[in-house]
C-alpha cells in the first residue's frame, strides 16, 4: 500500500525528506497563485465579451464658445434618431446624469461630474446585433450633431482578448516550469536517498525483494511528503489571494480587476496538491527503476 507508515528504508531520516517537504510547498505556492491568476483573468475576459460585445458608445461633446452648434441637448436628441433609425440598431438610450458621474468618479471624484461649471459630455449607450457599419455611422451622427464621436467596442475588446489570452497562457506557462522544478526536486530526493540507503537495498535485493517492491518504498514517502507540502502550499496561497481580496474592497478604485473568486474557483485550485502528489509518486517510480536497473 502507498499510504503505509512503515518502511523497510529510514527514508524518514533522510536529510532529502526536509528539503522535498518545502521545495514542494513552495512549488505549490506559485503553482496556486499562477493557477488563480489565470481563472481571474479568464473570468475576467468573459465578463467582457458577454457585456461590451455587440456595443457602441456615442459620445457628445459640450463644445462651450461654438455659436454656430446647436445646444448639448437638442445634439442629444439627433444623435438618438439617427441611431434608432439605424439598421442593426436594438437598442439606444442616453445615460443619465448619475451613470454619467459613476462613470467619471474614478478620475475626477463624487463630486466633480456634478459641478455645473465642468463641461461634462452626454453618452449613448447603444446595443447592435453586429451588423452596423460603425465608421458610416460615425459619419452620419457628425453631420447631424456636431461635436459627436463613436466608440466601436469590438475595436479594442479584441485587444483585450488578446491580452487575457497572453496572461492566461503566461499564468499557466508558470505552472508548467514550476511542475518541471518539482519532477527535478523528486529526482534528487530519490537519488539522493539510493545513494544513502544503497547497502540496505542491496540487502533487499539479497532477501529476494524486487526492484518494483523497492520503488514502492519511495513512492510511498514521496506521495506523503509531496501531499503535506501541496496542501500546506496551497493553504498558503488562499490566504494570500484572501488577503489581496480584503485588500482589494478597502480601495475605492473601480479600476481594478475583481480579485473575489467563486467557490468553484477556490475548489479548482485543490488540483495542485494532487497534481503535485501523482507528479511525484510518478517520477518516483521512474526513477528508482531506472537507477537500479543501471546499477551492476
Amino acid at each position: 500500500m502507498l499510504l503505509r507508515k512503515q518502511y523497510d528504508l529510514p527514508l524518514a531520516r533522510d536529510p532529502s525528506s526536509r528539503f522535498l517537504i518545502w521545495i514542494t510547498l513552495l512549488m505549490s505556492y506559485l503553482a496556486a497563485l499562477a493557477l488563480a491568476g489565470a481563472l481571474l483573468v479568464g473570468e475576467m475576459a468573459a465578463r467582457w465579451d458577454s457585456g461590451l460585445a455587440g456595443g457602441l458608445t456615442v459620445q457628445i461633446a459640450p463644445l462651450p464658445g461654438r455659436a454656430d452648434v446647436p445646444p448639448l441637448a437638442a445634439r442629444l436628441e439627433a444623435a438618438l434618431t439617427v441611431l434608432r433609425a439605424t439598421p442593426g440598431v436594438t437598442r439606444a438610450e442616453p445615460l443619465d446624469a448619475d451613470a454619467t458621474a459613476r462613470l467619471l468618479e474614478p478620475w475626477l471624484g463624487p463630486d466633480a461630474a456634478k459641478d455645473p461649471s465642468l463641461p461634462v459630455p452626454r453618452l449613448i449607450d447603444v446595443v447592435t446585433d453586429g451588423t452596423v457599419d460603425a465608421p458610416q455611422l460615425a459619419r452620419r451622427l457628425e453631420s447631424a450633431a456636431p461635436g459627436t464621436t463613436l466608440d466601436d467596442h469590438a475595436a479594442w475588446l479584441a485587444d483585450l482578448r488578446a491580452f487575457a489570452r497572453s496572461v492566461v497562457l503566461a499564468a499557466l506557462g508558470v505552472v508548467a516550469v514550476v511542475g518541471g522544478a518539482a519532477v527535478l526536486a523528486v529526482v534528487f530526493a530519490v537519488r539522493a536517498g539510493l545513494a544513502i540507503h544503497h547497502n540496505v537495498v542491496q540487502l533487499l535485493h539479497l532477501m529476494g525483494a524486487t526492484d518494483r517492491y523497492v520503488s514502492r518504498q519511495f513512492e510511498s514517502h514521496v506521495l506523503g511528503l509531496s501531499l503535506r507540502g501541496g496542501l500546506a502550499g496551497v493553504a498558503l496561497a488562499a490566504a494570500t489571494l484572501f488577503g489581496l481580496q480584503q485588500a482589494a474592497e478597502g480601495l475605492r478604485a473601480s479600476l481594478l480587476p475583481d480579485m473575489d473568486m467563486a467557490p468553484w474557483q477556490w475548489a479548482t485550485l485543490l488540483v495542485v496538491p494532487a497534481a503535485a502528489a501523482l507528479l511525484a509518486v510518478g517520477t518516483a517510480r521512474v526513477t528508482v527503476l531506472r537507477t537500479l536497473e543501471a546499477l551492476p
